[in-house]
């Protein structure tokens, strides 16, 4: 079983950048993918990134591609979502997610999920 722990959220405006952290428990981090969702008020859970367990493989959805880079320390204990160039679009409680076997977009297929961070930028 692994706890998650994000912060890094805040207010910024358009086009700032912030960096979330996600820091897991245990000592098995290395043997989970890792992910980062949102969910925006009144919508559904949406994924925005994943890696791999070693790190060697990375994924996005369209919406933040070039803009969005997911990274992880396994030293650390720590996944990262740096988000350069924010849009109000971006607005969201952005939650991080593990599991030992998926990279898949559907939350459903996510084991571990840590409280979320809330994260607004305004235009």
């Amino acid at each position: 079983q692994v706890q998650l722990v994000e912060s890094g959220g805040g207010l910024v405006q358009a086009g700032d950048s912030l960096r979330l952290s996600c820091a897991a428990s245990g000592r098995t981090f290395s043997s989970y993918n890792m992910a980062w969702f949102r969910q925006a008020p009144g919508k559904k859970r949406e994924f925005v990134a994943a890696i791999n367990r070693s790190g060697s493989g990375t994924y996005y959805t369209d919406s933040v591609k070039g803009r969005f880079t997911i990274s992880r320390d396994n030293a650390k204990n720590t996944v990262y979502l740096q988000m350069n160039n924010l849009k109000p679009e971006d607005t969201a409680v952005y939650y991080c997610a593990a599991d030992p076997a998926t990279v898949a977009t559907m939350p459903a297929s996510w084991d571990y999920w840590g409280q979320g961070t809330q994260v607004t930028v305004s235009s």
